[in-house]
């Protein structure tokens, strides 16, 4: 009886690192209550004709320097600002299969501008594939004085030919999937104090972005709160 005990025990340990991967998200709290900026911010980005683009889903707290080092140190790399030179950078990379750590992003915007900073995280041997994500930094700031970097990430499966910018990554529809992994690998890092979920934040649990591509959400926005040790 006592083995059976352990072993169910173990079962359920087992079963709850599958559902809480660390760290495990385990409050949810008022958006107020964290940070002043999430008392009403946007649910969703916008591209540059005006369209609804990828949706919110990850803010942090934190100084830039701080974000910065804390995504470099979770394997993630600072995109490049997209130019005329990195557009076909990138094209070239895509096509002979040659890795591009800091390859651009498209522009999205939020607050009436484009993205402060973009990280991404490279699949393969190419940036056909790769983990990224958009940040904008709130004009509010809490009472330690750091601002809230709010985020939207998503995973690119595949590209296909663009008119604009030659390239164009169309995502996968589980944006919670990137979500996730942001904070796992944030916590990674050694410099992730907290997280919670907000919720309910978005009212509408699917839809599809700029390009058309759907996207599924369970509506939380999961929150990092960034601690890095000195």
């Amino acid at each position: 009886m006592r083995l059976l005990k352990i072993l169910f025990a173990m079962s359920f340990a087992a079963v709850l690192i599958c559902v809480c991967p660390m760290p495990a998200v385990c409050q949810t709290l008022p958006a107020a209550s964290v940070h002043p900026a999430l008392s009403d911010p946007p649910q969703r980005t916008k591209t540059s004709r005006g369209h609804e683009g990828d949706p919110v889903n990850i803010p942090f707290i934190g100084s830039e320097t701080d974000l910065h080092r804390t995504l470099c140190l979770a394997g993630w790399f600072a995109a490049d600002a997209t130019t005329l030179k990195t557009s076909l950078k990138i094209v070239a990379a895509v096509v002979v299969r040659k890795p591009y750590d800091h390859a651009p992003v498209s522009d999205l915007y939020l607050w009436d501008r484009k993205q402060d900073a973009a990280f991404e995280q490279p699949v393969g041997k190419s940036p056909k594939q790769r983990h990224h994500v958009r940040f904008w930094r709130s004009a509010e700031v809490n009472e330690e004085g750091h601002p809230l970097w709010l985020g939207a990430a998503t995973y690119d499966e595949r590209v296909e030919l663009s008119r604009t910018t030659g390239i164009t990554h169309r995502i996968a529809a589980d944006v919670d999937k990137e979500r996730d992994k942001i904070i796992h690998d944030a916590h990674g890092s050694g410099n992730l104090e907290n997280a919670y979920f907000i919720e309910p934040f978005h009212r509408a649990m699917k839809g599809k972005n700029g390009g058309g591509d759907p996207y599924y959400t369970d509506g939380r926005l999961a929150v990092g709160i960034i601690s890095v040790r000195k």
